[in-house]
């Protein structure tokens, strides 16, 4: 059986288990709120600009906005807003951003055919599932290689999605999946740029796409993903053949075992365990920057790949920036939105700018997914070293975010875009997405009132 075939009975026959809607209601939560917090990012707004132009008016919300267009320029100017920020969650399976291209996607097109918000989270998780487990399949050296898996296994990831909410037979499916891998793409030089929330939109819009071209009937390789010219060698898989790697679907979930990692800092999420750990020492020591001589983070190998910007320029840099992002935490004693919007050329940060440094160190990181584990070490004017191990942050699987903490963030980020009560009333649906028998119950209030 060909990988596309074997993925493809997964999502037409797979029965996806409560527990998961649970954890997929949470997702389209955060990430709601997110999409609305970057709506009037720069990025967000050229998109959405483009999406009217293109498309004119249409049947599905623009969010944060008064404008509307068709699904597919719909998901590709929410994907934008959604990822415009760096404040959307992560998987470190897929080493990608799973929702922000599942939530737009399915939206978009939920909008569009009046889904139910059970079957938009049923969707959601079969996307999420297969992103994982090709993750699993092409990392590290996929994503080492240069490709942003957000946008190139999250484009064949919310496809699935899209065939799944479709309810489009195996046959159809396949070329879906197929069709999608051709349009997958997202290089990591774009990082830092208005460029990578693109890449979001792009994966949403095409994963649109694939789904209404496969169901209108436009065929496909049917071995799209593992033939010799097919996407796994194309993108560098760090496994070439598939062997059993589909014979865990069905049997276990990745999202339950797993799990989504919430981001409580708008940054690249390779910063932030040190940021938890350079903030906790912090305050324990109630230290001030003038204190401190020099800041050592040490980080796996995988981590200098995506935090390319030593001295910042713009906030989207600072963003992939560990000297920026400790040294705003240890001046502030937080990293917010305001971080990045007003922070970038502070005195104060900049003058302890140079005396952060982060290097690999290959010991850092063993047996544990990339990205997730720092060494701080702080040595201060006095002689005092401080020292602090961050395994994974707040936020992630081990240490989730709370309810509260979570319905804070949607709320802070939602009222950048919409009013307070169209936030509350935003915010009520979305803890009862399983019960909506029609998206647009929600979708209404995500609009300026």
């Amino acid at each position: 059986m060909t990988a596309i075939a074997s993925l493809s009975k997964f999502v037409t026959a797979a029965s996806v288990p409560s527990e998961a809607l649970d954890v997929a209601q949470g997702a389209f939560l955060d990430t709601v709120g997110v999409t609305l917090a970057g709506s009037v990012e720069p990025a967000a707004r050229a998109m959405q600009k483009v999406a009217v132009s293109q498309a004119g008016a249409g049947s599905c919300h623009i969010f944060g906005t008064d404008l509307s267009a068709n699904a597919g320029w719909a998901a590709l100017a929410n994907g934008t807003a959604a990822h415009a920020l760096d404040y959307d969650d992560m998987c470190f399976v897929s080493l990608a951003h799973p929702s922000a291209p599942l939530v737009s996607a399915l939206l978009a097109l939920g909008e569009q055919t009046s889904a139910s918000g059970k079957n938009i989270l049923e969707a959601y998780v079969i996307g999420f599932e297969i992103e994982a487990v090709l993750g699993r399949l092409m990392n590290p050296k996929h994503y080492q290689n240069g490709w942003h898996c957000t946008s190139t296994i999250g484009t064949i990831g919310a496809a699935a999605a899209c065939a799944c909410l479709l309810e489009l037979d195996a046959s159809t499916t396949a070329n879906c999946l197929a069709i999608a891998a051709s349009e997958a793409s997202g290089l990591k030089e774009n990082f830092g740029t208005m460029t990578k929330p693109l890449h979001v939109g792009l994966a949403a819009q095409n994963a649109v796409h694939a789904a209404l071209f496969a169901q209108a009937g436009l065929t496909a390789s049917d071995r799209a993903l593992d033939g010799p010219q097919g996407f796994l060698i194309a993108m560098n898989s760090e496994h070439l053949d598939c062997g059993n790697a589909f014979d865990t679907l069905t049997q276990r979930w990745e999202i339950l075992e797993t799990g989504i990692t919430v981001k409580l800092y708008p940054s690249c999420a390779a910063t932030h365990p040190a940021l938890d750990a350079v903030l906790d020492l912090r305050r324990q020591n109630q230290l001030t920057p003038e204190l401190i001589e020099s800041v050592e983070i040490e980080v796996d190998t995988v981590t200098p790949n995506l935090l390319i910007y030593d001295h910042p320029q713009t906030g989207l840099e600072g963003k992939f920036s560990m000297p920026f992002c400790v040294a705003a935490a240890l001046v502030d004693g937080g990293v917010g939105l305001e971080t990045f919007e007003s922070r970038v050329h502070d005195p104060r940060i900049r003058e302890l700018l140079p005396r952060v440094a982060m290097r690999a160190n290959p010991d850092i990181g063993q047996g544990a997914p990339a990205l997730t584990q720092a060494q701080v070490t702080l040595r201060l004017r006095d002689g005092c070293v401080l020292s602090q191990r961050a395994n994974g942050a707040r936020g992630y699987p081990e240490h989730p975010a709370s309810a509260a903490e979570l319905e804070k963030k949607f709320t802070t980020c939602a009222r950048r875009a919409i009013s307070s009560t169209a936030a509350s009333a935003a915010l009520g649906h979305l803890r009862v997405l399983e019960s909506l028998s029609d998206v647009h119950e929600l979708t209404k209030h995500l609009v300026p009132s």
